[in-house]
C-alpha cells in the first residue's frame, strides 16, 4: 500500500514540474529571449557610413634649444659692467660684458705709431693708397740708382782720358771703385725696400690685431637668445677664454622625440606635431618636423626625430616634457559605424547584420574613433543595415521587428529606473 501511495506521489511532481517549465517557456519566448525564437525582437537601424581620419602617431620628447652658445672672453682684464641678468633676453650684437679698455688702447696706439714709420719709410700715402709705390719710385732707391749712374758716367770719361793719356790709371781704378760702391749701395736700397715691404705686411697684421683686442674688451651676443647663465661679476679680473654668459635660443624652440620604427614611412619632414605640456594642461602647442634621422637605434628600435616650434610668446622653456602626435596624412571614404551597433565582449567585437528580417552576427575589427562614430577596417562590406538597439536580445536567426512602439518600449523598460523594470525584479526575488 505505502508503494503505491509514494509512485502516485513522484507522478504528480513530474506532471507540476513539466507545467511549470512549459510556462517558463512560454514566458520567455513572449520576451523575445535568445532562447524563443517565436516572436521577433524590436530594434532600431543603421546603416554603414563614411568618415575621414586623420592618422597619428604618437610621440613624447623634451624641448631643447637649437642654439646655445657659452660666451668667452677672448682678451684679459678687468670687468667694468655686466649690462645684463639672468632671464635677460638679448638680440645679436647686444653687449654682455664690458672689460678695462686702457691698457688695450695704449697697446693700440703703439702698434699704429710702428706702422707709420714703416708706411714712411716706403713713402705711402695712407688717404690715397695703402699699397707700397714700386721700388723705383721710393726716395732710398731713386737716390741710390741717380748715385750708381752718375758713377757709371764718371767711370766712362775716366776710361776716356785715361785711354787718351790725360788720366792717370790710378784716378781710372778710383771711378771704377766709385761705381762698384754705387751699384752695391743701389742693391742695398732695394734690399732693405723689400725688408720694409715685408715688414709692412707684420705690421699692418699687428695693427689690426690690437684693434681686434681693443674691440674684444666689449663682449656682445653672437645669436639671439636669452641669459640663462651670468658667470662674472663687475670689478672681478679674468684671463683669456674665461666664461662670462650662457645665452639659450627660445625662439624658435626644438622638440627631440624617438618614433618607433614601424612608423619610418609615414613620418617626413614638413609633417606638422601637435603637443602639451605640464605647465600649460589646458593649450596645445604645434610644430613642424623638420629633421629626420635617416638610421634606426639598435637598442630602441626607434629613430630620433626634430621639430622646429614657435615660441614667439616664450611661454615655453627649454627642458619642457611635451607628449602629442605627428600628423601624419588623412584617410578618406572609410566604413565607419555608430558606437551603439557594437558589442564587444572579451575583445570580441560584433555587430547584428539585418537580412531579410533576421539577424546574422558579424565579427568585425575596429580603428579609430571620432565623433561617435568607429572605423570598421575589416568585417563589413560597406551596405549592411545593422542594429542598434536591444543587442543583448539578438543572435544570429533571430527574428526582428525594426522601429515601432516595442523598440522603444524595450528600451524604456531596460533603463534602471523604469517601474515595470522594478517590479521584475521584485517577482524574480519572489
Amino acid at each position: 500500500m505505502r508503494r503505491y501511495i509514494l509512485i502516485a506521489t513522484v507522478l504528480v511532481g513530474a506532471t507540476a514540474c513539466q507545467q511549470t517549465s512549459g510556462q517558463t517557456n512560454a514566458g520567455a519566448g513572449g520576451r523575445g529571449g535568445r532562447g524563443g525564437r517565436g516572436q521577433a525582437v524590436s530594434t532600431e537601424t543603421t546603416t554603414v557610413q563614411r568618415m575621414s581620419v586623420q592618422r597619428e602617431v604618437d610621440l613624447s620628447g623634451t624641448l631643447l634649444s637649437p642654439d646655445q652658445a657659452k660666451i668667452s672672453s677672448e682678451v684679459a682684464g678687468i670687468i667694468r659692467e655686466v649690462p645684463v641678468q639672468l632671464g635677460t633676453e638679448v638680440r645679436r650684437g647686444a653687449v654682455l660684458v664690458r672689460l678695462e679698455p686702457r691698457e688695450l688702447q695704449l697697446a693700440l696706439d703703439r702698434a699704429e705709431s710702428a706702422l707709420r714709420q714703416v708706411e714712411a719709410q716706403l713713402g705711402i700715402d695712407r688717404a690715397q693708397d695703402k699699397q707700397p709705390p714700386p721700388d723705383d719710385q721710393i726716395a732710398s732707391v731713386r737716390q741710390a740708382m741717380a748715385n750708381r749712374d752718375d758713377a757709371h758716367a764718371a767711370y766712362e770719361r775716366a776710361q776716356q782720358l785715361n785711354g787718351r793719356g790725360l788720366l792717370t790709371r790710378a784716378d781710372r781704378d778710383t771711378a771704377e771703385t766709385r761705381l762698384k760702391v754705387s751699384e752695391a749701395n743701389y742693391q742695398a736700397a732695394l734690399d732693405n725696400v723689400h725688408s720694409l715691404k715685408a715688414s709692412l705686411q707684420d705690421r699692418r697684421a699687428y695693427y689690426e690685431l690690437a684693434q681686434k683686442k681693443l674691440a674684444d674688451a666689449v663682449i656682445r651676443a653672437p645669436v639671439d637668445g636669452s641669459v640663462s647663465e651670468r658667470l662674472v661679476q663687475p670689478g672681478e679680473f679674468i684671463r683669456e677664454n674665461t666664461p662670462v654668459a650662457t645665452i639659450v635660443q627660445v625662439n624658435p624652440l626644438k622638440l627631440k622625440t624617438a618614433i618607433q620604427e614601424k612608423h619610418a614611412s609615414v613620418i617626413r619632414p614638413g609633417q606638422v606635431v601637435q603637443f602639451d605640456v605640464e605647465a600649460f594642461l589646458n593649450r596645445k602647442f604645434s610644430g613642424k618636423i623638420a629633421y629626420v634621422s635617416p638610421a634606426v637605434d639598435q637598442a630602441t628600435r626607434t629613430f630620433a626625430v626634430e621639430a622646429l616650434v614657435d615660441n614667439a610668446d616664450r611661454q615655453l622653456k627649454p627642458g619642457f616634457f611635451a607628449k602629442g602626435v605627428v600628423l601624419t596624412h588623412v584617410d578618406e571614404q572609410l566604413l565607419a559605424i555608430p558606437e551603439d551597433a557594437i558589442s564587444t565582449l572579451a575583445g570580441v567585437s560584433t555587430v547584428y547584420v539585418i537580412e531579410d528580417g533576421k539577424v546574422r552576427q558579424q565579427q568585425v575589427t575596429l580603428g579609430a574613433r571620432q565623433n561617435k562614430l568607429v572605423e570598421i577596417t575589416s568585417g563589413l562590406k560597406g551596405t549592411e543595415t545593422l542594429a542598434t538597439s536591444n543587442l543583448s536580445e539578438l543572435a544570429t536567426g533571430v527574428s526582428v521587428r525594426v522601429g515601432g512602439e516595442g523598440a522603444r518600449g524595450a528600451e524604456r523598460g531596460s533603463e534602471p529606473g523604469a517601474r515595470g523594470s522594478g517590479q521584475s525584479r521584485r517577482g524574480a526575488r519572489q
